[in-house]
């Protein structure tokens, strides 16, 4: 299993998009990917259809009522395939609720080791909430690595650097460098101010920078409003094109596995 965190502390920057078309083209290649959503909006588990469940049926159970992680999979909907833990508004109590928990950072964590680490091929991707709180640094502590959206934009860029400050200094409890990859979305080509920002993520960032990018979409806006991936909803659009080729770029650099050192 290869757990990755989408994430990053700036909304607005195609988080939600980008774990929902990572899951379903994951999906596309038959490799039954699981997502979990960790956000209390739970835009993830909207988009993917599933709608009206009580939070004992989401992953706020597994925080308030240690209820297995296992018993709270579900398949989504479209039946392309994909999984999920839902979540639910009340996950904005568990800050409140836990945060003075020495051990709840790592809580995630210990429970994907011991329910879902045996099938090793399972990718995770973890939907984030857009702040540095309990939730999010369970999504850190839990992943094997980190994909950062950043849109193209100034807000975003300064938005990455912060992240990238804080998460160096998360690496020391951790004992180990985080593994992140950033990808550039909402790109417009008739804005000079694009290829500025992503020129300037390149030169800071190198090799962490993906090469693909996600340019700006009307299919990528309005899938979500139909409960549908990008591939379902418009599969030659080109925010369908942009979503396979991240895809491809991230597995052919050995993203998703986890013994790929790099």
């Amino acid at each position: 299993m290869t757990a990755i965190a989408v994430f990053n502390q700036k909304g607005g920057v195609g988080k939600t998009t980008t774990s929902l078309n990572l899951l379903a083209a994951l999906a596309r290649r038959d490799l039954a990917p699981l997502g979990i959503d960790l956000d209390p909006q739970s835009h993830f588990t909207l988009a993917n259809g599933i709608k009206g469940l009580p939070s004992s049926e989401t992953i706020y159970a597994y925080y308030s009522d240690n209820t297995p992680l296992s018993h709270l999979v579900r398949e989504v909907p479209s039946g392309n395939g994909a999984h999920i833990i839902p979540a639910h508004m009340e996950l904005f109590k568990i800050d409140s609720l836990y945060g003075r928990n020495p051990n709840i950072a790592t809580q995630l964590k210990r429970g994907l080791n011991e329910e879902l680490l045996p099938d090793a091929s399972v990718p995770v991707i973890i939907d984030c909430s857009p702040m540095l709180g309990v939730l999010s640094l369970n999504a850190v502590f839990a992943s094997n690595r980190l994909l950062i959206p950043v849109s193209a934009d100034y807000l975003s860029m300064q938005g990455v650097n912060r992240l990238d400050a804080a998460l160096k200094v998360l690496e020391k409890p951790l004992g180990k460098p985080i593994q992140r990859r950033i990808v550039m979305t909402r790109f417009d080509s008739r804005r000079k101010l694009s290829y500025q920002i992503f020129d300037q993520l390149h030169e800071h960032y190198g090799n962490d920078l993906c090469d693909t990018r996600i340019f700006e979409s009307v299919s990528l806006a309005e899938s979500p409003v139909y409960s549908k991936d990008v591939f379902a909803y418009a599969p030659n659009s080109q925010g369908a094109k942009d979503y396979n080729a991240l895809t491809e770029e991230l597995l052919a650099c050995g993203f998703f596995d986890p013994e790929c050192s790099w």
